[in-house]
């Protein structure tokens, strides 16, 4: 992403023919390529999707939880969920079981490997976020973190 591209401001494309690369989409891809490059050299050996990542870190963070629930919570619709909790499992790195509440729900436990795969990988996390941002100053990398947050 080392084209430049002339300032002007958001939204404001009136008068200019379609340009791919100024395209919100378009970029935000090719960020998400970069942090998926960065996010794979880093956990290397860890054999975790960074999809995986985000369901095993947030279940981490909030103990059993239903299935469907992290799934709303990290942005992952119930089919994918269904398949990520399902391979996650098989590694035995989750624990699923019926919720003693609601036997509709299926609840998400870490394992002992569980804790141990994403306490090593959380560890590792503000490596992938700082060679993602590294082209940025930390001012700008700031205003990008909390810009992507409002409109995610």
């Amino acid at each position: 992403m080392t084209a430049k591209r002339a300032k002007q401001p958001a939204g404001d494309l009136t008068g200019r023919a379609y340009v791919l690369e100024d395209q919100i989409g378009f970029l935000i891809r090719r960020a998400h390529q970069r942090a998926s490059a960065i996010f794979e050299q880093v956990m290397d050996g860890m054999d975790v999707t960074p999809v995986q990542y985000a369901a095993l870190a947030k279940l981490h963070d909030l103990g059993p939880t239903s299935q469907n629930q992290l799934g709303r919570m990290v942005g992952i619709d119930p089919a994918t969920m269904f398949g990520v909790a399902g391979r996650l499992s098989k590694r035995g790195l989750v624990s699923p079981s019926v919720d003693p509440n609601d036997a509709r729900l299926v609840l998400l436990t870490l394992t002992e490997s569980g804790h141990a795969t994403v306490e090593a990988m959380k560890s590792l996390g503000p490596e992938v976020t700082r060679r993602t941002l590294d082209p940025l100053s930390a001012d700008e990398a700031a205003q990008l973190l909390d810009l992507l947050g409002r409109i995610g």
